[in-house]
């Protein structure tokens, strides 16, 4: 027996089962089980925000989450955010407002943006600032990030999105 646990989960609108050994990261699983590479590893101890995933609505590290724990959960990842073809206002924000460089950070940006802006869509960029401190950028500086955080959600409150 090889102690891998069988796990069901929603994933990005999917139900997908998959097996994971118990020690083994949500991060882990994503990328190396189940092949959605988009969400990064960054520091790997729950610092940088790269690896953040929505977990029954709920922003997370899916570096501290252990994949045995996403039974039965609905997540979000960065694949998931685009409807489609169609990218998010949030993902079309952060490349008109060149809010990206080298991308390691950029995915768990965005799902933490999706995050807010979903609970929040009229955060103003004081919220926003706070809301994103959990995630770090070595590369653009933050203030590219938060407007165009902020020019997404304009986008949003005009023309609700469904994803």
């Amino acid at each position: 027996m090889s102690g891998r646990s069988y796990v069901s989960a929603t994933i990005n609108g999917e139900r997908i089962d998959f097996l994971c050994e118990p020690r083994q990261s949500l991060l882990e699983v994503l990328r190396d089980e189940l092949g959605m590479t988009g969400s990064k590893e960054g520091c790997n101890n729950g610092n940088c925000g790269a690896c953040n995933v929505i977990l029954n609505g709920v922003l997370v590290n899916a570096c501290c989450v252990l994949g045995v724990e996403a039974g039965g959960a609905t997540i979000t990842t960065i694949e998931g955010v685009a409807n489609g073809d169609e990218l998010h206002p949030l993902q079309t924000s952060f490349l008109e407002d060149a809010a990206l460089q080298c991308g390691i950070c950029t995915p768990g940006f965005i799902v933490a943006a999706k995050a807010l802006l979903d609970a929040e869509p009229s955060a103003d960029e004081a919220r926003v600032r706070h809301w994103l401190a959990g995630n770090l950028c070595r590369c653009t500086g933050y203030d590219k990030i938060v407007h165009a955080v902020l020019d997404a959600a304009e986008v949003m409150r005009l023309t609700p999105v469904t994803r």
